[in-house]
């Protein structure tokens, strides 16, 4: 007896597979551009070299006496080479045995999570690596000092600018503060934030920042470069399951000969500043007087003396 129409079969459950997660990668991206700022999402070939640009020159004396010429201030934009776009390529498998254990779609959908996940970290720690080649500099005794010393140091380097400040930093950085604050975290790619953080601009928290460091700049001046999976010929000799912004491919088959079943993802995303002058790496330093031994801080002076569970008042 033929099977019935329309019935659902495990070829489509592939797909649906397949769908799930190139939408959620493409979703998660979405909400990493909003958190960001990020307006310019451009479409690269591969081996196209990505540069960030720095901006030099001088203003002249603008008194010009009546009928003379005025002179030319000179102004140059040098650029300095970043890396080369490439299409990344990562593949898995997934045993007959581990199928057999845990059941088809488990232990298909489970190792495919964990890869979508990799995939996401992998392309987090390029922007991070890239933050900390920063120019601009800054310095504040603890971090709310420190994001205000870089929130000041944007308002120069930006000067003509109206900006809108995104600050990366390590979440223990802020974790005492974040425990009585009332605000809202949110989530985007992973990664989580807080909009309009003491009045400064949007904070993104992050494990691969460095802690006692604060990296700072503005949302129009980051960029997502890609390339595209959809397209670029790539359609032509390859069958991925991709949405229409093209930013991620996966394709999934059974491969007899090793009793597997394999996923193929496809991939090429750079996520930078474009000025890398108008990146500020702030420090946060401690107070004179504090120091840190055992299990607790003792601060000097008028501070507090934390030791073990207890706490005590030793100024005024």
């Amino acid at each position: 007896m033929a099977a019935e129409e329309n019935l659902i079969k495990k070829e489509d459950l592939k797909r649906a597979r397949e769908i799930e997660f190139v939408e959620r990668f493409g979703y998660s991206v979405k909400k990493l551009m909003e958190a960001l700022g990020v307006t310019r999402k451009i479409p690269k070939t591969s081996g196209t070299m990505l540069k960030t640009y720095k901006a030099s020159g001088t203003l002249v004396d603008g008194k010009v006496a009546e009928g003379d010429l005025i002179p030319l201030s000179h102004y140059k934009v040098d650029p300095v080479s970043y890396k080369e776009i490439v299409l990344q390529k990562w593949r898995k498998a997934t045993s007959a045995e581990a199928i057999i254990e845990k059941g088809y779609d488990q232990a298909v959908e489970m190792t495919t999570d964990e890869m979508l996940r990799d995939v996401q970290r992998g392309i987090k720690k390029e922007f991070f690596d890239f933050l900390k080649t920063g120019t601009g500099t800054a310095t504040g005794v603890g971090f709310q000092q420190a994001l205000a010393q870089a929130w000041g140091q944007l308002q120069v380097l930006f000067e003509d600018d109206e900006i809108e400040p995104v600050f990366f930093m390590n979440p223990l950085d802020v974790a005492d503060y974040l425990g009585q604050a009332n605000i809202t975290i949110q989530n985007a790619f992973g990664m989580r934030y807080v909009e309009d953080f003491l009045g400064l601009g949007t904070v993104v928290f992050a494990k691969s920042i460095d802690k006692g460091k604060v990296y700072a700049t503005a949302k129009d001046n980051i960029v997502l470069y890609y390339i595209p999976v959809n397209g670029a010929g790539l359609d032509e000799g390859f069958v991925f399951r991709s949405d229409s912004t093209g930013l991620i491919g996966i394709h999934e088959e059974a491969d007899y000969d090793h009793m597997t079943v394999k996923d193929v993802v496809a991939s090429g995303i750079a996520i930078f500043a474009e000025r890398i002058d108008g990146v500020v790496i702030s420090t946060i330093t401690q107070a004179e007087g504090t120091a840190v031994t055992g299990e607790g801080t003792a601060v000097t002076g008028e501070g507090t003396a934390v030791t073990g569970e207890d706490t005590k008042n030793t100024g005024a």
